[in-house]
């Protein structure tokens, strides 16, 4: 009887050391896959998925060190990057008593058949311009010292504050999923972001009145700002969304150090605090609110996204611009961003900004537990969809990389 235990015992051993060591060569093959190879994809059972129920995150609001700009540059009307702040626009409102709709007279259709470029949204730039950036500023965000402190970029996360803006809406989002990819690369992981299927699918099937709709948002920036600060508004210029003039900030949230890069639409030179972002103005258009239906949608789910950008890069207002049916602007309010989670403090089915801070804050520490192998050949892709928790699958030798190889050559120097 002893000797056919022990003899089940032995066997269960060498099943299990072979199929430890039957996993460990799928991985290494996946990983050690040459350039000409379909990118492996295999998932990960640790960590659990990430759950993103609001009731999950209500506790007090993390700390986060509102950002200070340590760098910008411009894109021109090519897309072309430039070192400088030529695209850097003025905050121009108008004259006391002529802001009812009646004096402005902004009709935010006019040009649209003409006056207007858009941006190719086919080709994918990624983190493109905020790697760019980091090359040619090495020395400002350089480690100094031992360990972690010597990483070329000396902080845990880079990415767009648009990518963090999903993050911090995801608790209360209940119609688009995302895709985010993630490096660790020399210490410092970068997020990015993929277009999901059903994305593709919307953006590709867009109606002219959807076309108009956007474009409606530029043409609005165009009433307000100028390209000097004594200078006047020119609306009759040509709409270029290629254009954009990008702050780059350093922050954190909780033990979370960001750098993050985010579009800015004007500076208010009259800002009684002119240093950036204090001196940013954030400018936004909405349907005009008729009823109390529509200003709770609105207070749920515009002023959720419109906070949210603004808090993260640290810009203290937003100008909204309200357009009637014929995209006509009826009325021009003012939000601090401060302020906006007071107006929907009373409502039960809104927002909490707490809640949202903390899913970030605890979705970043979800991603540093997963993403652990630090190699830029090894992409982490997290996805969700509403209703469902995060998940993740590890891409090695992908076909569209978080980083390009000029990137990882630069910073491996």
């Amino acid at each position: 009887m002893f000797c056919a235990v022990a003899s089940n015992v032995e066997l269960l051993r060498l099943k299990l050391s072979c199929s430890f060591i039957l996993v460990r060569i799928l991985k290494r093959s996946c990983d050690e896959a040459s350039s000409d190879v379909a990118p492996c994809k295999y998932p990960s059972s640790s960590p659990s998925p990430l759950k993103t129920q609001p009731s999950l995150y209500q506790s007090s609001f993390p700390f986060y060190r509102l950002p200070s700009e340590v760098g910008f540059f411009s894109l021109d009307e090519k897309r072309c990057y430039h070192a400088d702040g030529r695209r850097l626009r003025y905050y121009r409102p108008p004259e006391e008593g002529k802001k009812d709709g009646d004096s402005l007279g902004w009709e935010l259709m006019e040009g649209f058949e003409d006056h207007y470029v858009r941006m190719n949204e086919d080709e994918k730039e990624g983190l493109l311009h905020i790697l760019t950036w980091i090359k040619e500023n090495k020395g400002i965000i350089k480690g100094s010292g031992h360990g972690e402190s010597k990483r070329p970029v000396d902080r845990d996360f880079v990415t767009w504050r648009g990518h963090l803006t999903k993050m911090l809406c995801t608790p209360y989002e209940t119609q688009e999923g995302w895709l985010l990819a993630v490096t660790l690369f020399r210490g410092t992981l970068y997020i990015s972001e993929r277009e999901t299927e059903a994305a593709h699918k919307k953006r590709k099937g867009r109606t002219v009145d959807q076309e108009k709709l956007m474009y409606s948002g530029y043409k609005f920036e165009s009433f307000l700002c100028a390209y000097t600060p004594n200078s006047d508004p020119c609306p009759s210029e040509v709409v270029n969304t290629n254009e954009a003039f990008c702050s780059v900030l350093l922050g954190r949230l909780a033990s979370h150090s960001l750098l993050l890069s985010g579009e800015v639409d004007c500076t208010d030179a009259s800002a009684a605090n002119p240093s950036p972002p204090s001196c940013y103005v954030e400018l936004k258009t909405s349907a005009q609110i008729r009823n109390p239906h529509q200003q709770r949608s609105f207070n749920r789910y515009k002023l959720l996204k419109w906070w949210c950008q603004s808090f993260l890069l640290g810009i203290p207002l937003i100008v909204a611009g309200f357009r009637n049916p014929q995209g006509r602007i009826v009325s021009l309010q003012n939000y601090r961003t401060a302020d906006i989670p007071h107006l929907v403090r009373g409502d039960n089915q809104s927002w909490d900004p707490a809640v949202c801070m903390n899913f970030c804050n605890a979705f970043l520490s979800h991603i540093k537990k997963v993403a652990t192998r630090d190699d830029p050949r090894v992409v982490y892709v997290f996805s969700w969809e509403p209703g469902s928790d995060i998940t993740f699958t590890i891409e090695s030798n992908p076909s569209d990389p978080v980083l390009p190889d000029w990137y990882v050559q630069a910073l491996s120097q």
